[in-house]
């Protein structure tokens, strides 16, 4: 019998979309054979093709699937807090009785803390998110940038609702580029939430102490861009 690992209680596909999100975390995708994710699983290299098509499907299917994982969860997360419908661009229409900043504050909370659970508990997908977009193929890279675009969009239609000063036309840029920059705090999880004690890490903080953390740090960002913003209109 093969020596399967613990998530063999797993589906095979989602024990090979597992393995090799860990694997490609860890090593890149270039640095990385079919013959060692099927090892990981338990099954020969040529046995993986029975679930894909190749490791560029596979690498492929792991960013697609959490780049439509993050919107889906997004826009649910933002229509059950604003009240008003979320489009399919990522932006709302304001309908609703919880359209107004405190609804938009709510379903920005939402939002926050969706993202929040998801880097801390698929940190290997947000460094292939991060890192290995640039290794697929040109269609599967329009696919993922397209619905990036519309979480985006998502956030900073939320952002310019929770926060009136950053609702002015003017603002808006400002309001996008804090959205970014959130994404970047909150996404560098994999570089502080630790310990991998074999690499040398020290102890980081408890994950509950983290997520409460990266909370705060988010809604601290945007109000300090909601006060920039109506600094600049005098």
């Amino acid at each position: 019998m093969p020596n399967v690992p613990a998530t063999s209680a797993l589906p095979r596909r989602d024990q090979i979309r597992k393995e090799a999100a860990r694997l490609f975390a860890a090593r890149g995708f270039l640095g990385v054979g079919v013959d060692e994710i099927g090892k990981a699983v338990g099954i020969s290299g040529p046995g993986l093709y029975r679930h894909f098509a190749g490791k560029d499907a596979m690498l492929a299917d792991l960013l697609i699937g959490i780049s439509e994982r993050l919107l889906e969860e997004g826009r649910r997360r933002a229509g059950g807090g604003a009240g008003g419908e979320i489009d399919a661009d990522g932006s709302g229409n304001g309908n609703g009785d919880g359209s107004g900043s405190e609804g938009a504050a709510a379903a920005l909370d939402a939002l926050i803390g969706g993202h929040v659970e998801f880097a801390l508990d698929d940190r290997d997908l947000i460094t292939l998110h991060d890192r290995e977009l640039l290794n697929l193929k040109e269609e599967d890279r329009r696919t993922v940038r397209r619905l990036q675009r519309g979480y985006v969009e998502l956030w900073v239609d939320v952002v310019r609702r929770a926060y009136p000063p950053l609702a002015d036309p003017g603002a808006e840029p400002v309001a996008r580029a804090a959205v970014h920059a959130v994404f970047g705090l909150i996404n560098s999880t994999p570089h502080s939430l630790g310990p991998n004690l074999a690499q040398g890490e020290r102890v980081g903080l408890q994950r509950d102490d983290m997520a409460s953390l990266l909370r705060r740090l988010a809604h601290g960002a945007f109000s300090a861009a909601a006060d920039a913003a109506a600094s600049a209109r005098g």
